[in-house]
């Protein structure tokens, strides 16, 4: 578990886990990791500087903190479709997320169970945990490091946020 459920005011539901996706898709940890392995692509994939993605090297890297991860948390204040693909009627796949110190970040709606994307409601609580994993591309904007976002987990107020 890497979110801390207990610090929320209100009950919140674990709705998503990257092992989950992982476990129900080997074919995506394949076409990662063969980007990763892949030396005709120098510019495109993680690095794998600490273990293939999903691997259970990169697993530990992450409990150890080798790979670092990151937390969010914070209440949505709008829901809204992204991107060009096609959809049907009113569905929504992102929202704001206004967090404590009144910034707001856009994030996607990931669910394992269709049924829970209800839960993803304006005033509910979203807490996020993500890895952030190097990409081979190196360096980001101003010597940054370039680092892809994976969620690790996802978890979502049962109720409305008294926010």
């Amino acid at each position: 578990m890497y979110l801390p459920l207990d610090h929320f005011d209100q009950p919140m539901r674990v709705v998503y886990t990257l092992r989950d996706k992982l476990r129900a898709d080997p074919g995506y940890v394949a076409q990662v990791q063969a980007m990763t392995l892949n030396a005709e692509r120098p510019l495109l994939g993680l690095k794998g500087k600490h273990g293939l993605f999903g691997s259970d090297a990169w697993w530990e890297s992450i409990r150890e903190g080798r790979i670092k991860t990151k937390v969010i948390s914070g209440v949505i204040t709008e829901l809204f479709f992204a991107g060009q693909d096609s959809r049907w009627g009113d569905q929504v796949n992102s929202f704001w997320l206004k967090l404590d110190d009144g910034s707001t970040l856009q994030e996607g709606i990931y669910a394992t169970q269709k049924a829970d994307r209800r839960l993803f409601v304006v005033g509910a609580t979203v807490a996020c945990a993500h890895a952030l994993d190097e990409l081979k591309k190196q360096p980001g904007p101003g010597g940054t490091t370039n680092y892809a976002e994976a969620s690790l987990e996802v978890a979502v107020s049962v109720g409305p946020s008294a926010a």
